[in-house]
């Protein structure tokens, strides 16, 4: 039996199919440019091979259905699908964890679409289209905010007027939780320590960037808000800014909330800062030569030191930082970035460990702290789809467990 772990952006959509059994990914790919011409799905296969097909894709329904075909094409036979687990960016407070999807739940998921214009509708979408196309598969969704849903009422508060929150539901909620959740087990399987006893800071950097700080094992608090432009400076986010500017904008410029959030979403963050970049490779690259490029690498190490410095507060005693995601894999200069002026807190960075901690050079965890440093650094690639594909493997089984901490994850044992 197979298991299709389905993540659909606004206009884009990532899948791969495991092997129920072995939980090993034996196919998958990116269908990228949905809704425009050039659209185009690359398939990518174990040995390393791609295969690549260029066709126009209106939507997210065209879009799984050239999946279906590239994944026929690799012989996947679609009657051994039984399960199809999909990321959903927004499930606010109602999921706490992982659920079958029926209509009630589709229901709900759609009460986030004004929330989340580009995310939600294309995630309502390709469920969709999946329980069409595969109507005898069980279909699951793996909320991105269920991890941090164990964060206390003073954390994910604001001190705004109490009929905002009760009635329009404004507060934390945070995003990137599964990733989070898949780095926290292994960071304590590395420190050989059961994850219920492991305070840790987890830096989820990649073009959308979140921290999260987890004591004993649960997620206390996270960098980001209701929305996910608070916190960290990102790609094309901005991370934190005083609401009271952006009102001033607003007006100043006659901006209506739409154009607001385009601006927030799509021209800010790097590419605010540099005008030009919103790729980090881009921003380094220019770095010498482009003072924009080089302010905005201040700006965004200067903000992940001050989140550190407060979970570190917050925690008390830090067992592991952890760096994931694209940029935190990837980039051994911004890691070191990040990581200097931190020795008096216990941080201490080993350079060459960290040179040669790369996932993109098949390197998949690493400490990359030196021995004498109090708080371990660590990098671990993370995935996401492991934790879609047994989230909705242990529903289809009955052997799902709303408590992470009691969940008998694969990825939680010491290799």
């Amino acid at each position: 039996m197979y298991i299709l772990a389905l993540n659909c952006g606004s206009s884009s959509l990532k899948y791969q199919v495991f092997d129920a059994d072995t939980k090993r990914a034996i196919v998958g790919g990116n269908v990228e440019k949905i809704g425009l011409p050039d659209s185009f799905i690359t398939q990518k296969y174990p040995d390393g091979s791609k295969d690549k097909k260029e066709t126009p894709m209106k939507n997210h329904n065209e879009a799984l259905n050239e999946v279906l075909l590239m994944l026929k094409k690799a012989s996947v036979d679609m009657n051994e699908i039984g399960g199809v687990g999909h990321r959903v960016v927004m499930g606010g407070s109602k999921f706490a964890s992982s659920v079958e999807i029926n209509d009630e739940v589709m229901r709900a998921i759609n009460e986030w679409k004004d929330l989340m214009p580009l995310h939600i509708p294309a995630s309502l979408m390709g469920i969709e289209s999946a329980r069409k196309t595969l109507p005898n598969a069980k279909q699951v969704a793996v909320f991105d905010t269920a991890f941090l849903q164990t964060m206390p009422e003073y954390a994910y508060r604001y001190a705004i007027p109490e009929a905002w929150y009760k009635n329009l539901g404004v507060r934390r909620y945070g995003f990137h939780g599964t990733s989070h959740l898949y780095v926290s087990k292994r960071a304590a399987a590395m420190l050989g320590k059961p994850a219920n006893e492991c305070n840790l800071i987890t830096m989820h950097i990649g073009s959308g960037a979140s921290g999260v700080a987890i004591k004993n094992g649960r997620a206390v608090d996270t960098t980001l808000g209701m929305t996910p432009t608070a916190g960290l400076v990102m790609g094309t986010r901005p991370g934190d800014v005083d609401a009271g500017a952006l009102l001033y904008v607003m007006e100043k410029l006659k901006l209506t909330p739409e154009q607001m959030t385009k601006h927030l979403n799509k021209d800010s963050g790097l590419l605010g800062v540099t005008t030009c970049f919103a790729d980090r490779r881009d921003v380094e690259a220019n770095k010498d030569e482009n003072p924009a490029c080089k302010l905005a690498i201040e700006m965004e190490s200067h903000m992940v030191k001050k989140y550190i410095g407060a979970f570190m507060a917050e925690l008390g005693h830090v067992d592991a930082l952890v760096f994931t995601a694209g940029v935190g894999e990837n980039d051994d200069f911004l890691r070191e970035k990040f990581c200097e002026g931190l020795e008096e807190l216990g941080i201490k960075l080993d350079r060459e460990a960290n040179r040669n901690a790369l996932a993109r050079k098949g390197v998949d965890e690493a400490i990359i702290s030196t021995p004498d440093s109090k708080v371990k650094i660590m990098m671990i690639a993370t995935n996401e789809e492991l934790v879609i594909v047994e989230d909705t493997i242990a529903i289809m089984n009955g052997t799902y467990n709303a408590d992470h901490l009691k969940m008998n994850y694969s990825f939680s044992k010491a290799r």
